[in-house]
Formats: C-alpha cells, structure tokens, sequence
C-alpha cells in the first residue's frame, strides 16, 4: 500500500505532498490542472522512464518521494540491494529527473537501477489507464490477459512451451542449415580434399622447409666447406708430423719432468695437457663432419626438388610451412565430419522429429489451461459488468486452435453481445468507448480477486471515460467494493465516482502573473460539496448543485 506522495517542481506542481489511506482516493482537478503529472509522479516511484521535459520550468530537477508497505515478494530484491526497510515493513522511495542531468532513484536510501524499482512495484501496484483497453483490442493481448487470469501453474506450463518452442526453433535452423547449404558444403569439403591429397602426397614435416634450406646451403659451398673443414683437422692432428695436438703434447711432456724441482712449471704442464685435450676432441668432430658429408647421399637436385613442392604447398594455401599442417589437421576433421553427413542429417531430423511432438504435447496442455481459464474470466466478467449497469451484455472469450506459434497453438479472442438480441461480435468493435471501459474494470476486478493479494494497490487513470448517468455511479460502487480489500487510487471526472471515495484529493491550478501553480491537497466537508458540484455542473457556488453534490454523497455513503 502507498502511505505518501510527495512531488516538487514536476510540471505545473511545485510542491506538494499528499497522504494516501486504505479503501478508494479519488483525485479530481478542472482539465490541465495537473492530474497527470500526480500520475507521473506515481510512475516515477513505480519504475516508469523519466522525461526531463516534466521538470518545472526554471527548475533543475523534479522529485518524486513515496513511502510505500514492501511486499513478501519483493522483500528479497530490496535486502538484495542494500535497501533499508523500516519497522512498519515501510520504505521510502524517491526518482530525481534533471533538466539536464541524468536521473537518480534511490531505494532506501541506496540508489538502484530504475528496473529495480519497476520490479519492485510490479508485486505491489497495478496501473491502469485508458491506453490499456488496448489489452481488448488485438488477439495477442487478450491471450496474454487470459494467461495472467489463468494464473502461476498455467504460466509456468506457458513458459515450459515458450522453452520448448525456442528449442524447436534451433533445431529447424540447424537442419536447415545442413540440408538448403549442402551444396555449398561440400563444395567446400571437396577443395579441402584436394587440398588434404596434395598435402599428404608431399608429406611435410614441421621445421622442414628451414632444414632444407641449410643443407642445400652445405652442398652448393660443399668443395670450400670441405676445404676448410679438412685444413682444420690436419692442423690440430692430421699425418703432419708438426700438429697441434703433437706439439701441445711435446710441451706439456718437457714441463712434466722440470715440474719436479717447479711447482709452477707443474701447474703449467697440466693446462698445456688440458689444451692438448681439447685440440684432439675438436680434431675428432671435425673428423665425424667430414664423414658425414660423405654419408648425405641426397643430391643438390633431390634437396631443391623437395623444397620446391614445400614451397608449392605454401603458395598454395598462402601461408608458411606451419600454417599448412594447421590446415591439414582442421581440414581433416572437417573432412571426417563430412564422412558421417548422412547420419547427422538423419540424427538433425530426428531432433527435429522429437522438439516437435515436445511443442504438441505442452501446446496441448497450455490450451487446455486456457480453455478452462476462458469460461472462468467469461464468467467472472459477466458478474463485474451485471454490477456496472450491463447486466443484459453477453461476455465470452473463445478459444480455437491455430498454427502453433512462440505463444502457443491458440488464437483468443474476447466477444460481446451488447444487448439481448445482438450478435456476439469482437470486443473491440461490437463495445462503445464508455462500455470498453467499463469491460476493462471488470477484467482488472476479475484479475485482482484471482491474484493480487489483499492490500494490492490499484491505480486507475479516467477509467470511466466514456461513462456517465446510473453507469457512472455502477463504476463509482465497483471501485469502492474493490477497495474494502485492496488500495484503490482513481483518477476522474466523474462526480459519481468521486462520490464513492474514502479520500477526496483535488488538484487546483492557480495563475498570478505570469506563473502557475498547481496545489494538490484533501478536501472534506463544505470543501469535497464544493468539488463535487463542480464536477457536475461547473458551478461549485451554485445551490442547486451543491444539493444534488449532498445528495449524491448521501446515496454514495449508503451505497458503500
């Protein structure tokens, strides 16, 4: 339930603060006055999006602050975010909308996303206004409005279809796929085949390309590299009698025996021994290259042959050695895909086979749901509208099969025969303005008494438009009925209406110079007489009206 309202400088109300009860609140004001930024500023603290063009001229921003009871349902996403809950299971509200700034709400005292706020309310206020008789007007929002009467178990059951639905869908698309590009599929296989056959007659290795490279360098300089290689090895300990390995050895031989007398000349002995060493280990590995040169039997021609078709391979993929045997390894398992092409076709259309059987059990099970919900919501709307003076209308909802669809297999539609004698025909062309009205009230009665939750908060903004005379004052009764469980805030013209409420808030617009403001505040007494002549005849002073004001109060007091 909303305890209060407070809004400063939004549209033509500076300031303003208002406090809301239980039962009904009507809130009445001459046109332009500024009912609808009250509105606005319940929509503000209920999530809606803000408009900058709302703030008050001259102004830097707009608020809007409420304090508002948190339902069991929500209570969860305001400990989430941080939001402070008072004792009383109360928390303050508040959306600030700039001029030129961007917008703030705060959850309280902790600043939320707007989202949040529009989820919160969604458990605790329901706001309806005349754009929502577009719920009669087309087939898929009087099935959504038949699936919302139907209640938590059918949602469920729907959002298992939708669930199931969506899954169909992947699976069309994934068969498709395979079956309307399979042309181009296999053209597609079949290059890497080729591609595959010609990587596979040359066999590359990785690093190869590199490889060949040096060891046709090696034989192209191969008579200056044996040269050189052979002269090295003959120095260090070829048939020469003077080699560096004998001469090493001959010195390290005559410093051996002076190093008897010498430690010094001993020291040296053993590093000339140690040089001598190594001269003889170089002498050998020199030696075991020059034999293996004699051991490559490739000739030049083989080597450049072989580095040739490498590099066709590179040409022809238009990447390096490695990017090759990437190639060779993806294009291989494409190609072993494609190997097993008829059995993923098959099992693709078995999967189709199955999601569909899936999407005709459930859709059945949701018609089903609906069906039943259709007579009920029939039923509970002929009962609304025998109490707001269409007693002789005839409301049905029917439900035929279609096509199955994201919704379900069921085309919904909502009839009215008008008076007895009339042809059932849609809702939306067989009612007038005042009885389309008059059928929404009776759908969100017929909604509320099935889920909302005692203490639910109602907004209805002109829902009487259209209505007047004995009508009026059946609107004006409903609404008070609606409000012995739930809060109910309405919004009208109608003196009839205003009549029934609990609260009597009155919206006033007053110019000096060139400045208007708007007051809101609760009028009682003398003052709600005054108001509510004036809605009936535009003359609050005038005596004639005011009786018929007194009068109407009285029959509304017994009425409720």
């Amino acid at each position: 339930m909303l305890h209060e309202l407070a809004i400063e400088n939004l549209g033509v109300i500076e300031a303003a603060r208002v406090s809301l009860g239980p039962g009904l609140t009507c809130v009445t004001g001459e046109t332009g006055a500024g009912k609808t930024m009250v509105l606005t500023g319940l929509g503000l603290i209920l999530g809606a999006k803000a408009d900058a063009g709302t703030v008050r001229a001259g102004a830097d921003e707009a608020v809007a602050e409420a304090v508002l009871d948190v339902p069991d349902a929500a209570a969860g996403l305001a400990a989430d975010a941080g939001a402070s809950i008072d004792d009383d299971g109360t928390i303050v509200v508040a959306r600030t909308v700039g001029a030129t700034t961007r917008s703030r709400a705060t959850l309280g005292g902790r600043t939320v996303p707007q989202a949040l706020l529009a989820e919160l309310a969604e458990s605790a206020v329901t706001v309806h206004g005349q754009a929502d008789q577009v719920r009669l007007r087309t087939s898929a929002k009087q099935r959504a409005t038949l699936d919302e009467f139907a209640g938590a178990a059918h949602l469920a059951v729907l959002a298992e279809y939708r669930a199931a639905w969506s899954a169909l869908a992947d699976a069309r698309a994934a068969l498709a796929e395979m079956e309307t590009g399979a042309s181009i599929q296999r053209a597609h296989i079949a290059a890497l085949r080729a591609d595959l056959e010609a990587i596979d007659a040359v066999d590359p290795q990785s690093g190869e390309d590199d490889d060949l490279s040096s060891r046709i360098a090696v034989l192209e300089n191969s008579a200056e590299v044996r040269a050189a290689a052979g002269a090295a090895q003959g120095i260090l300990a070829g048939d020469d009698e003077v080699t560096a390995v004998a001469v090493l050895d001959a010195a390290a031989r005559a410093l051996t025996g002076a190093g008897r007398h010498e430690p010094a000349l001993a020291d040296l002995a053993t590093r000339i021994a140690e040089l001598r060493y190594g001269a003889a280990d170089l002498a050998t590995e020199l030696a075991r290259y020059l034999d293996s040169l004699d051991a490559d039997g490739a000739s030049l021609d083989e080597l450049h042959s072989r580095r040739s078709a490498i590099a066709g391979l590179k040409r022809r993929l238009g990447t390096d050695l490695e990017g090759v045997l990437d190639h060779a390894a993806r294009a291989r398992e494409a190609v072993a895909a494609d190997d097993a092409w008829d059995e993923t076709v098959a099992a693709r259309r078995a999967h189709v086979d199955a999601s569909e059987a899936r999407v005709a059990e459930i859709a059945a099970r949701v018609s089903a749901g609906r069906t039943a919900a259709a007579a009920a919501l029939a039923e509970a709307v002929a009962a609304e509208l025998s109490q707001l003076a269409m007693a002789d209308a005839r409301f049905g909802v029917t439900v035929e099969p279609t096509q199955p669809g994201p919704s379900g297999a069921d085309s919904v539609a909502m009839t009215l025969a008008a008076h007895p004698g009339a042809t059932a025909r849609a809702v939306a062309d067989a009612a007038s303005g005042g009885e389309l009205s008059r059928i929404m009230l009776a759908i969100e009665v017929a909604l509320a008494a099935r889920a909302a939750a005692p203490g639910h908060t109602f907004i209805f903004d002109e829902v009487d438009a259209g209505v007047g005379g004995k009508a009026a004052l059946a609107v004006g009764q409903r609404l008070a009925e609606l409000a012995r469980t739930h809060q109910v805030i309405v919004v009208t013209h109608l003196a009839q209406v205003a009549a029934f409420a609990d609260a009597h808030v009155v919206v006033e617009k007053a110019t000096e110079g060139l400045v208007t403001r708007s007051q809101v505040h609760q009028v009682a007494g003398e003052d709600r007489i005054a108001e509510i002549a004036r809605l009936l005849s535009g003359q609050e002073e005038s005596s004639t009206a005011r009786a018929h004001a007194v009068e109407l109060l009285e029959a509304s007091a017994m009425g409720r």
